[in-house]
């Protein structure tokens, strides 16, 4: 059966592994075809054998998304490929939490360039050759309105991405194309089985998240029907950033 997204160009950066895994599962199970973006290759390549599985066109591109040219090479090489591009989502990022005082401003740079700096200009460069009805998707974190210790980096970056988005979204508008964050919360990712009680115990949704949460509604943001959604930051967290705490 036809999936809703058959003969759509969908781009996942840092699709290899984790949420990114799958985000483009969820594409390929419609009949998408999945582009992924990523420096894993060992594992990129794995995951395009089993995307293929579902009938999905399926596709890997080695990227460093630090690097301005590795994405303009990118979105030059799908719109070869596949002729279009339709949802392009943000995903590549990494973590670096670390004393404050030893964090050197080269590391906070390395964080924000790949998480922040990648987003600003694969969004520009996809745009280009976007039609109307293109959808891009940012992957932000809840860390972008709440903070623990040593995770300057890190929100810094996710800060950035949700006032990124809105910005977006309000240039791109006069193109068709919608621009959404989603802030993903706890999303375990690998060894699932091996989470504790009281892991689940602190989410109101008594569980902790998957990578299909956040998948189910990168589907849901991508859908050229709920384009009155645009600007917005989603929140999927099972209800952390709403749970009032009070230490005894």
């Amino acid at each position: 059966m036809a999936g809703k997204f058959q003969g759509k160009t969908v781009i996942i950066t840092g699709g290899s592994n984790g949420i990114g895994e799958g985000i483009a599962a969820a594409f390929a199970k419609e009949h998408a075809n999945v582009c992924i973006a990523d420096i894993d290759e060992a594992k990129g390549k794995k995951l395009i054998g089993r995307l293929k599985e579902f009938g999905a066109q399926a596709a890997f591109y080695k990227t460093d998304v630090r690097k301005e040219e590795d994405i303009v090479n990118l979105l030059d090489r799908i719109m070869n490929d596949f002729g279009q591009i339709d949802v392009l989502i943000n995903n590549a990022g990494v973590s670096r939490f670390k004393p404050l005082f030893e964090l050197t401003t080269e590391e906070w740079e390395d964080v924000i360039f790949t998480n922040l700096r990648s987003v600003f200009i694969g969004s520009r460069e996809a745009a280009k050759k976007m039609n109307k009805g293109g959808g891009i998707i940012n992957m932000a974190s809840t860390r972008a309105i709440m903070s623990e210790p040593n995770s300057e980096a890190y929100a810094s970056s996710k800060g950035g991405i949700v006032a990124l988005t809105h910005a977006l979204a309000a240039s791109l508008q006069e193109k068709g194309i919608t621009v959404n964050s989603i802030s993903p919360g706890w999303i375990q990712t690998s060894n699932y089985d091996e989470l504790r009680e009281k892991d689940h115990h602190q989410h109101w949704s008594n569980r902790v998240g998957k990578s299909e949460d956040i998948a189910r509604a990168c589907l849901y943001l991508a859908d050229p029907e709920n384009d009155f959604i645009n600007g917005q930051n989603l929140i999927i967290d099972g209800g952390m950033t709403r749970k009032m705490i009070y230490e005894e």
